[in-house]
């Protein structure tokens, strides 16, 4: 079945969501839109729209012209297999101690490594990407530097993948696991149970920290946060908040242009720098309270 894309940019994230809610209510309906934020200074908002029919362009190009925004780019995908392509794809990834790799690759794996095994999902972190791999070697950092952590969040978990790094390593440490996408904790969760690490973590639908499970075992002394620039800002009071006295936090999904300004908020909520490193357009930092 062919599937297509509606894609278009305004000014204003308030306009971009109003938009984005005609959108929903087109016949035929999308079967899903969605909202980003271009985060290269120009204040656009792209706004995106999916159909498994010919979207009408008439009603696009009023819609478009109602809410101020560029004139869509409407093209129709090809039936891609994209499981089997990022199987077929992605070579297994190295981070420090950490190897990750999908099951198609489980004899690929070396002596000697941590084992993380991560299948290709419609759930972020695979470890290919530069916003997780720096989260894996800043782990690995601390680890090599002797650091140990008894209680670890994971928020924004996506896969799970640095949860379970966490536990791999500290086998007496409290483990929790949240996203804000119920389809992503299936995905962790699966993979949690992949690895042989059922128990060990807990996985859990959440925004922030807006969880029952959190706030009981807070404060935390290691917390990975692996998401975007804006969610990265706005928890920045609640990240001081639930980070025990001398805790690590390690950020990313930002991108190295935007590591001043995460770094910033940061520091005003109490945090120093402990280690900044650039993958390619990506940046992690570690950062002690």
């Amino acid at each position: 079945m062919p599937t297509f894309t509606a894609l278009t940019t305004l000014p204003g994230e308030d306009a971009a969501e109003a938009l984005a809610e005609a959108l929903e209510r087109m016949d035929p309906e999308p079967s899903g839109v969605g909202v980003f934020e271009i985060e290269d200074g120009s204040g656009l908002w792209e706004v995106g729209a999916y159909f498994l029919a010919r979207p009408d362009e008439v009603t696009l190009e009023l819609l478009r012209t109602a809410f101020g925004a560029a004139p869509f780019a409407l093209s129709e995908l090809p039936e891609v297999d994209w499981v089997a392509h990022v199987r077929r794809e992605l070579a297994p990834v190295e981070a420090g101690r950490f190897f990750v790799f999908g099951s198609h690759d489980a004899a690929k794996v070396p002596q000697g490594v941590v084992p993380l095994q991560i299948e290709a999902t419609v759930a972020f972190g695979t470890g290919h990407h530069g916003t997780t791999l720096g989260c894996l070697k800043a782990l690995d950092r601390l680890l090599e530097g002797g650091a140990r952590f008894g209680n670890v969040a994971d928020i924004g978990c996506g896969t799970a993948v640095l949860a379970m790094a966490a536990a791999m390593e500290l086998p007496e440490a409290r483990i929790l696991a949240s996203d804000i996408d119920e389809v992503a904790v299936d995905v962790a969760r699966a993979n949690v149970e992949i690895n042989g690490l059922a128990g060990r973590v807990a996985c859990m639908e959440a925004a922030g920290f807006a969880h029952p499970d959190i706030q009981a075992a807070a404060p935390f002394d290691l917390i990975f946060a692996n998401i975007l620039k804006g969610p990265l800002v706005q928890l920045a009071p609640d990240m001081a908040a639930h980070t025990a006295p001398d805790g690590i936090i390690i950020l990313s999904g930002l991108l190295v242009v935007q590591a001043e300004a995460i770094l910033a908020a940061y520091e005003a909520e109490g945090f120093a720098l402990v280690h900044r490193e650039d993958l390619g357009e990506w940046s992690a930092l570690t950062l002690r309270r």
